[in-house]
């Protein structure tokens, strides 16, 4: 037998690969929340529900709110017992949330759509979504930026399955969209059972084979683990909490109307609203993989710096993009900063706090997604005046702008504050 034969059979890396496919399958099925824009359109017409925007916003806000609790108490849990479990039961309660909110009949009912798809759903979201995050980074050290784009990449490109799925269930169900949720429940549960059930961390002692831990291309890392008491006591832990919030602010608020706004503004029909949700799923799944590969090169803050400048931007003109391709054109940049936002904080969080309590400390940023989503959809959608547009969004993009000076002040600690919070040595 070779000598390289051997080598390869002991190669520790062997298998990650296929790790990091399960954790994808997991996101997918996570990711579908980003179709409500096509479930709130069909809940605001004149059927057994006809919501306003406002209500039809409130089950997918709730959603996103949910999602702190679950990612705080599923990244501290799977930290400390592993990630099979958490992600398992994730995957459960997610698919659970959605079934019952397939119960919901019509507009009296709005309190079971906010139950199922708001809270438990949401929880179960949380539970599921950090656990990809927090491993993949253990297995792939090597690669953070990158896995990290690809570990939450799924569940940007969820929207694309689900969005044209769902339109065509929904045509089946004019009456009671939320019949749709049945079908699409049943879904989940498969995808994230058979995902989770392949979920581990590496062993103890665990190494990529010719790979040592450095500052690669404009990255500098911290070299010491944090706890998450530690790193809450730190300025770096609010100042990136607080970019992913604006981040999350700016690219949520497109995502929560825009099947309704591509209409109004672009004049796109029913089908061609859903068509371009789905679609915009591809950008929000690849922003997470290009961000989170790109802010390795640039530096993590170069990276932030670009992402809310250029949806500042687009918003600033998407309002008075009547054209079908220019709508397009500039959705599709926010989608990919939106996403990026995603793809890049979890590597930032390892280079400032280290790797061995990642899910902690990740799944306690997580709270920048909740509050944005609850400020993102609620904001602008008390802002759009009947089909005027102009006021919500210039609003969005003027904070996405005034945002981009906290990447400027955010630096990791100095190698003499480092020393400082190290223990101090024993003396004999």
């Amino acid at each position: 037998m070779s000598a390289t034969f051997m080598e390869d059979r002991k190669d520790p890396t062997r298998g990650r690969w296929f790790i990091a496919a399960a954790a994808v399958l997991v996101q997918l099925a996570l990711g579908a929340v980003y179709s409500w824009s096509v479930f709130s359109k069909a809940l605001q017409k004149e059927n057994a529900f006809h919501l306003s925007k406002a209500q039809a916003a409130l089950p997918f806000s709730v959603t996103i709110a949910m999602i702190f609790l679950g990612t705080y108490l599923g990244g501290r849990i799977q930290d400390r017992r592993g990630p099979r479990m958490v992600a398992l039961v994730g995957g459960l309660v997610y698919a659970a949330g959605i079934l019952l909110a397939g119960a919901a009949s019509g507009a009296g009912d709005l309190w079971l759509l906010v139950l199922g798809y708001g809270v438990i759903a949401g929880f179960g979201l949380g539970l599921g979504y950090i656990v990809p995050i927090a491993m993949l980074q253990k297995w792939f050290p090597d690669k953070r930026g990158l896995i990290t784009g690809i570990a939450v990449g799924g569940f940007g490109f969820g929207a694309v399955i689900t969005s044209p799925i769902a339109q065509r269930l929904i045509e089946r169900y004019p009456d009671v969209p939320t019949r749709s949720f049945g079908w699409l429940g049943l879904g989940y549960l498969v995808m994230t059972v058979a995902g989770a059930s392949r979920f581990r961390n590496p062993p103890a002692g665990y190494a990529v084979p010719g790979w040592r831990p450095a500052a690669t291309g404009r990255v500098v890392e911290t070299g010491r683990d944090y706890t998450q008491a530690e790193a809450l006591r730190t300025p770096q832990w609010y100042l990136l909490t607080a970019i992913l919030c604006l981040n999350v602010i700016a690219g949520i608020a497109l995502i929560s109307v825009i099947a309704a706004a591509s209409g109004d503004i672009a004049g796109y029909s029913a089908a061609g609203a859903a068509g371009l949700t789905g679609f915009m799923g591809l950008f929000n799944g690849g922003g997470r993989i290009l961000w989170g590969w790109l802010s390795t090169h640039t530096g993590r803050m170069t990276a932030f710096l670009g992402m809310l400048a250029l949806q500042g931007l687009c918003f600033l003109i998407l309002p008075h993009a009547s054209s079908a391709v220019l709508f397009a054109l500039l959705a599709a940049v926010i989608y990919l900063c939106y996403g990026g936002g995603f793809g890049a904080m979890p590597a930032t969080a390892g280079d400032f706090f280290g790797l061995r309590n990642a899910g902690a400390i990740y799944g306690l940023m997580i709270i920048a997604w909740s509050l944005g989503g609850v400020v993102g959809p609620l904001l602008v959608a008390s802002l759009i005046n009947g089909n005027n547009y102009t006021t919500a969004f210039t609003t969005v993009g003027v904070i996405a702008l005034a945002g981009m000076a906290l990447p400027l002040l955010t630096r990791p600690r100095a190698a003499r504050e480092e020393a400082s919070a190290a223990p101090a040595p024993a003396v004999d």
